[in-house]
């Protein structure tokens, strides 16, 4: 609610005033605000958006289409709704509870290629994702695009929490149309995630070739300092064709689930984020226009806007070192004029002083006030409570307390050893990114991927977390994986964990 009142108070006067959203991107709406996290996957066609979208759903979704030809010629907005349908773009786009009103300045041509798909999928009660259609290559990149691809793109970058750029290691390509929807994106490259697909379908020595390719030809687009992050795998509930790089497949998409579960804590940032960087383009745009209406005198308006279009460049050099402005807030040059010669400039009206001042208060003052009332992510939701995080594979019906566990107190030594506890470990260094132990929601991806029921797995982690605190160490993760390797077998699950796969620190009288 805050940022809505400081966007309609302080920043929306100011756009309409200075016709900001006509430049830029369309204003926010409530719905901006309120919307849950989006994730944008683009790619060329046949790279597995879909696929990945059907993979993470863990089912199919209205509307459904895959194949190797270009399957997707839309944008589908998959999002959660209590029964499946299909909603048709004009449809959406006058729908108020969802934010894709201001989709209707692309117009007809663009609402009859875009729909939103509806279905009552668990991980979309947090996130909604949205498929584009499938970049072709050559020649056939222009036909049947009767609306700007890269605007539209622009447009769901600027309200995206995560952009997912796709590529197919098995035929790797950049169109001049896929370079193009990439330069769009220019500004929200903190956004941006790589995932290089397909991967299983060659060898380790092609998938390292294909990888440098790859950070070659994002480098020319891509212009950032910062290395992109590429995640590297197959996405799709296939068996993988060539199990040469299974290990590091299963550990990027442990990262790239990680990286997913995360937005839903991050949400409120990026929307304060977005604001900033809205509000700080739309401060340099009043003071462009500003600027430029005061060159004007009593005659020759039409030849002084003409002069002042073509050296525009120098009048925003001016500006930058009259008001110490960063040049990265200056809009591109060449859209900029060519948006600016349908206006008469001489008509905008004055800037007044008092709004300049209260832009600059919300960037000094509200916002940080703002981000004092986020709570800090990385504490614990429990931490007032004092109570342990819950099993990740426990539902409200199910909260029971910890599986104790006895058995025969004779000294027998612990059956993980060797190559088999070597193993468990190198997944628990994989998930464990900093102290000694992992959460259930960081060991959940791993276990889910075994194939074994919520039930036994919930049974599994009660088990394997000895000291019952919702974490455990790479001794309990051991334990842990060890019961998943032998459910998997056709083994029955204990009562009690055994005394021979306690860890010998966890047992009676030992010190830990």
């Amino acid at each position: 609610e805050g940022l809505k009142r400081i966007y309609k108070t302080k920043i929306k006067p100011l756009e309409e005033q200075y016709k900001f959203s006509q430049f830029s991107s369309p204003g926010f709406t409530d719905c901006d605000f309120d919307a849950k996290p989006m994730v944008l996957c683009i790619g060329q066609y046949s790279t597995g958006k879909t696929t990945f979208i059907k993979y993470l759903l863990e089912r199919d979704f209205p509307g459904l289409r895959i194949g190797p030809e270009p399957t997707t010629d839309r944008f589908v907005a998959v999002m959660y709704g209590q029964n499946e349908r299909v909603i048709p773009g004009n449809a959406v786009a006058v729908q108020a509870d969802k934010p894709f009103t201001a989709l209707t300045k692309f117009g007809m041509s663009f609402l009859n290629k875009f729909e939103c798909a509806e279905l009552p999928a668990p991980i979309l009660e947090s996130i909604t994702f949205v498929d584009t259609p499938g970049v072709l290559s050559g020649n056939e990149q222009t036909k049947g695009r009767t609306y700007n691809f890269a605007k539209v793109i622009e447009w769901f970058a600027e309200r995206a929490d995560r952009i997912l750029l796709l590529f197919d290691a098995h035929k790797l390509d950049v169109s001049d149309e896929l370079k193009e929807a990439i330069m769009a994106l220019k500004g929200h490259d903190d956004k941006i995630r790589c995932i290089l697909n397909k991967a299983d379908m060659i060898n380790n020595q092609q998938l390292m070739r294909v990888y440098g390719a790859l950070m070659w030809s994002l480098g020319k687009v891509v212009r950032t300092p910062e290395v992109l992050r590429v995640y590297i795998g197959s996405f799709w509930d296939q068996p993988y064709q060539n199990e040469e790089n299974k290990a590091l497949f299963e550990a990027e998409q442990n990262d790239l689930l990680a990286d997913l579960r995360s937005l839903p804590r991050h949400s409120a940032v990026r929307k304060i984020n977005e604001l900033v960087k809205r509000a700080r383009m739309a401060k340099v745009h009043a003071l462009i226009i500003d600027h430029l209406r005061g060159e004007f005198g009593f005659f020759g308006k039409a030849k002084k806007q003409k002069q002042l279009l073509t050296n525009l460049g120098a009048e925003f050099r001016k500006i930058q070192l009259e008001h110490s402005l960063p040049m990265g807030d200056f809009p591109n040059l060449a859209r900029f004029t060519e948006i600016l010669e349908r206006y008469d400039i001489h008509k905008f009206k004055k800037l007044d002083p008092r709004v300049l001042q209260q832009m600059d208060d919300v960037l000094s003052r509200d916002i940080p006030e703002l981000l004092k009332q986020i709570p800090n992510v990385n504490e614990s939701k429990n931490k007032n409570t004092g109570d342990a995080p819950e099993n990740p594979f426990e539902n409200a019906e199910q909260k029971e307390a910890c599986a104790s566990f006895g058995g025969n107190l004779k000294q027998q030594g612990w059956i993980i050893t060797g190559a088999l506890k070597s193993k468990y470990d190198n997944y628990f260094h994989r998930l464990c990114t900093h102290g000694n132990k992992i959460s259930g929601e960081q060991a959940r991806p791993m276990m889910m991927d075994s194939g074994l029921s919520v039930d036994i797995l919930r049974k599994i982690w009660e088990l394997g977390d000895i000291d019952c605190d919702g974490s455990v160490d790479a001794e309990e993760f051991a334990v842990c994986m060890y019961l998943v390797d032998q459910c998997r077998e056709g083994v029955e699950l204990p009562a009690a964990l055994p005394f021979q796969l306690i860890p010998p620190s966890r047992r009676p009288g030992s010190m830990f």
